[in-house]
């Protein structure tokens, strides 16, 4: 599930005792059984012959719900049917402009539910389809109201269907932050702006009155969008000296998308024009020719490569927030201070073992491209593929977690670390 509300914010409503923090209780309740469904019986997809259809929950929770209006249906007068109905309606047409049929590209329906639950304090896309909660009425509004939200939550059913950015540290970053992209330029679209005339607030109009905030995140300046007593201070970064290293919120997937956020609101600036003709599409270029597993610099490289005459603007926007395209970004000092990589080398035709180690807090010299190296891969998610052979090397790598692995297994990334850790 990829939800609008960020665990943090949610986090700090929960600590309350009030209508609020009841709220946010019982739609966590909610999000952990539907999960468990969602993993014991997967839904087939509900597309269908139309372009969109919207339905309402009722304020129950089952999925869809019936039928509230489909494509080419007059309005209901039910404003949350409606608005979903507007934001699905344009953010397709935005698809279409990019040479795109709907989200798969193969004319899938769009398929929304609103209403969802009884004072509902989020949005998300399931995997399937999007849902809509009416908020709690005294922080959050209806989460239909802001026309990015609807943007925002299709763009995730976009990405999962086609770099299908990983959603955990950078990756899933990216995965928010394109997010915010599409539904920047769904928002400029429809108002008519030019880059230069946005407000490049994501979520304007979710908050409620009494809460002292724009919306909910900036783009052009993470940071700013609220400052409130009870919901507290926005906490994104904007730039790569300020990335927040946290094992929450899938490695701060929400928190730092407002790094590359900042990069997309500068180079569509610099591109100038209006956004989803110009840095939109070329962001759009960019996630057509990436994978799961790409980093801010990666991803960065690949914008770079769809801008053409415009390459240099859009690598002036990256290395303004600290990134260089082509090149991984590891975090500040404090995502590797007190680190240590360690390699041990066992096996081979003498069965002999050699170990060595690289503290990340030192001077020593090998620092930068072992750090280099650690940020791209993923430990956690490293297997052999095959048992050790006669005469091979086994090699064990300690950072994030202890892996063993046969030299046949090895990536490139992991070969190279370990001939830098062990001096070979």
């Amino acid at each position: 599930m990829r939800q609008f509300i960020p665990a943090y914010l949610l986090d700090r409503l929960a600590e309350a005792d009030d209508h609020t923090a009841e709220c946010v209780r019982r739609a966590r309740t909610l999000d952990a059984q539907l999960r468990e469904r969602r993993q014991a019986a997967p839904r087939a997809s509900l597309a269908g012959e139309d372009d969109w259809s919207v339905h309402d929950a009722g304020n129950g929770t089952q999925l869809p719900g019936p039928l509230a209006r489909r494509a080419g249906d007059p309005a209901t007068g039910d404003a949350a049917v409606d608005e979903a109905a507007a934001g699905l309606t344009e953010t397709l047409a935005l698809l279409a402009d990019w040479g795109r049929d709907s989200y798969d590209d193969a004319g899938a329906t769009a398929v929304a539910t609103v209403h969802y639950d009884r004072d509902y304090v989020n949005a998300f896309w399931d995997g399937t389809q999007l849902v809509f909660g009416d908020g709690d009425g005294v922080v959050f509004d209806r989460f239909t109201k802001p026309i990015d939200v609807l943007g925002h939550e299709l763009a995730h059913a976009l990405v999962q269907h086609t770099a299908d950015l990983a959603y955990e540290g950078q990756p899933g970053a990216l995965n928010e932050s394109v997010a915010d992209v599409v539904g920047a330029c769904v928002k400029q679209r429809v108002a008519g702006q030019t880059a230069e005339q946005a407000d490049w607030l994501v979520g304007a109009g979710i908050f409620l009155p009494g809460v002292q905030g724009r919306a909910l995140r900036s783009m052009l300046e993470p940071g700013t969008a609220y400052d409130d007593p009870r919901v507290g201070t926005d906490p994104q970064p904007g730039h790569m000296d300020d990335f927040v290293v946290t094992q929450d919120d899938n490695g701060g997937v929400h928190i730092n998308s407002g790094i590359p956020n900042r990069a997309f609101a500068l180079a569509a600036r610099a591109v100038g024009g209006q956004t989803w003709q110009g840095a939109g599409r070329i962001w759009y270029d960019a996630l057509l020719a990436s994978g799961p597993r790409e980093d801010f610099g990666s991803f960065a490289a690949a914008t770079v490569a769809a801008a053409g005459d415009q390459a240099d603007a859009v690598t002036a926007a990256w290395e303004q927030v600290g990134v260089t395209p082509g090149t991984s970004v590891a975090p500040g000092p404090a995502a590797v201070a007190g680190t240590t990589v360690g390699v041990r080398r066992s096996g081979g035709v003498a069965g002999m073992v050699r170990q060595g180690e690289v503290d990340l807090e030192s001077d020593d010299p090998r620092v930068p491209e072992v750090r280099s190296l650690v940020q791209r891969i993923d430990f956690r998610t490293a297997a052999a593929a095959s048992p050790p052979q006669p005469d091979r090397f086994v090699y064990a790598f300690h950072y994030d977690g202890d892996v063993t692995l046969g030299e046949t297994d090895l990536t490139d990334d992991l070969r190279r670390l370990a001939r830098i850790v062990l001096d070979d």
